[in-house]
């Protein structure tokens, strides 16, 4: 024997100095209990925080330029599908205008194609807004873009059947004033909330692109007849939606104006 104690056994001796109930949680290394219960899987003690992470004071600091590519990740691309749409319907926009007036305006076989260019505007207008909602890709591009290629594919059809004479001038200031209008009213009353699509205002839409597109083609006999009864449906729609995103918006100021007249009061109070 060596001299040390058979109460050793435990790892410990009065003998050194050190309490014997230190002993019982002392392993080949003399770490203490609580330090083993954390080593076990990986030599991280249970509780700390691991080496490299951000939050320790003192401790290493993150990437330069993690959080603007944290950033960018969770933002969608500018560059996806309901963009790309968007950008096409804006490009269609002076094709379809030449393609109107070649000739004189009275092609057929130019207004057919001019008339394909307007469809094609048509579809990806339906479609653009559902992508980007349903795939989370709506971006600040997108909000602004959407809308202005909307009234500038339509903007410019029903001038160019205005100017060509097969169209009533009253027409397209009624269309394109209540376009205008609404987007100016959605704009004043934001401060208070907005103003949802209705279903009233997606069948104007539905119903103002197949007049449109009627008129667009060169159309004679009983078809020519069909076109004006489709537009007349589509101005009696547009005013209406028109008169009720009106209603709607007087409804939200007066709301939000009650709102905050009660939040001020509960302040005072």
């Amino acid at each position: 024997m060596t001299g040390v104690p058979a109460s050793a056994a435990g790892g410990t001796s009065s003998a050194n100095g050190a309490p014997a109930s230190a002993g019982s949680g002392a392993a080949s290394g003399g770490a203490p209990s609580g330090a083993m219960s954390g080593s076990v899987s990986g030599g991280t003690p249970s509780g700390a925080v691991p080496a490299g992470a951000s939050g320790v004071p003192g401790g290493p600091r993150p990437a330069r330029g993690a959080k603007v590519v944290a950033a960018a990740v969770n933002q969608a691309s500018v560059w996806n599908i309901a963009n790309l749409l968007t950008m096409l319907r804006l490009l269609l926009v002076p094709g379809f205008v030449a393609l109107m007036l070649a000739d004189g305006g009275y092609d057929p076989a130019m207004r057919s194609f001019a008339w394909a260019a307007f469809a094609i505007a048509m579809i990806t207008d339906l479609f653009d807004g559902h992508l980007a909602r349903t795939y989370d890709l709506v971006t600040d591009f997108g909000k602004i873009a959407d809308p202005i290629a909307d009234k500038a594919i339509m903007g410019a059809a029903l001038i160019c059947l205005s100017s060509l004479g097969d169209l009533p001038w009253w027409v397209t200031v009624v269309i394109l004033g209540r376009e205008l209008g609404i987007t100016l009213l959605r704009f004043l009353v934001i401060r208070y909330g907005v103003i949802p699509a209705s279903r009233g205002g997606k069948l104007k839409t539905l119903t103002q692109g197949i007049a449109v597109g009627m008129y667009v083609l060169a159309l004679t006999g009983w078809l020519a007849t069909l076109r004006f009864w489709v537009m007349a449906a589509a101005v009696i729609l547009t005013v209406l939606t028109g008169l009720d995103y009106v209603r709607q918006a007087i409804v939200l100021r007066r709301q939000g104006i009650a709102e905050r007249r009660a939040a001020s009061e509960e302040t005072e109070a």
